[in-house]
């Protein structure tokens, strides 16, 4: 098989350990979305798997898709979960327990909210805004640096600022413990955490979310509320298409196999 990564960064962990998988019997090629400005003129691989969210990356999507290639995962559904907005509308349509949100053109729009609440671009990007909002005068200084930023808020659910980052692979939900960049102290800290440890239920949760969504290779962010002694009711927060998933043993060798199965 011919096997397609759109990325500018193949050298990224769980790209280059699934192209050393996949090349020894396979084809595998870059595609660089900030260099290649058309597919129309070479031949196409028989999947791709679509690791950029760019705007070029997308359109670069989508002409492969229209020109019959497999898509892991598609456009659509890559486009569809950087809208935080139409994320949360379609969560909370099919009954996930997905964080009550509410949009605003600007920030500018936010006076008056109650506090704390959590702010965000309501557009996903790299670097984009997430922060939490414990004050009037902590907002107004947050839409004096973002003045024209499309957002959605949501209220702060109390939990023990712990994210849990749970990603899936096709059927293969893997792991761990993120210290919240909302709390307090020292961020970044990350946790292992075996899937068979999660709260009961989670990991059927996680393959809803891809059901829902039409994604292969997804990441949702939950927290645990309900209290400090059984914080066990899940809460997604967030929902993202093909993430890093660094430092989890069996997802170069699961991102593998699904490139390989046939539509």
């Amino acid at each position: 098989m011919r096997i397609g990564l759109i990325t500018p960064a193949p050298d990224h962990p769980l790209l280059a350990a699934t192209t050393a998988l996949l090349a020894p019997d396979h084809a595998v090629e870059v595609l660089n979305p900030d260099t290649v400005r058309s597919v129309s003129d070479r031949p196409h691989a028989d999947v791709y798997l679509l690791k950029s969210r760019t705007p070029h990356a997308l359109a670069l999507a989508r002409e492969l898709e229209r020109r019959g290639a497999r898509m892991v995962n598609s456009a659509a559904a890559t486009a569809r979960v950087q809208d935080r907005t139409e994320m949360a509308d379609m969560a909370r349509q099919a009954g996930l327990p997905f964080a009550p949100t509410r949009t605003f053109a600007a920030l500018s729009e936010l006076a008056g909210l109650a506090d704390p609440v959590v702010v965000k671009s309501r557009h996903s990007y790299k670097g984009d805004l997430v922060a939490r909002v414990d004050s009037h005068v902590q907002l107004r200084e947050l839409a004096e640096r973002h003045p024209q930023e499309p957002v959605v808020v949501q209220e702060f659910a109390p939990n023990s600022g712990w994210d849990h980052k749970l990603w899936a692979v096709g059927d293969q939900v893997f792991a761990a413990l993120r210290r919240s960049e909302l709390a307090p102290g020292e961020q970044g800290e990350t946790r292992p955490l075996a899937p068979a440890d999660l709260p009961s239920g989670w990991a059927d949760l996680v393959r809803r979310v891809g059901e829902v969504f039409a994604l292969d290779v997804y990441g949702v962010d939950v927290i645990g509320t309900g209290g400090d002694a059984d914080a066990r009711v899940p809460l997604i927060v967030d929902i993202n298409a093909f993430p890093g998933i660094r430092n989890q043993p069996g997802a170069p060798e699961a991102l593998a196999a699904l490139a390989l199965v046939r539509p």
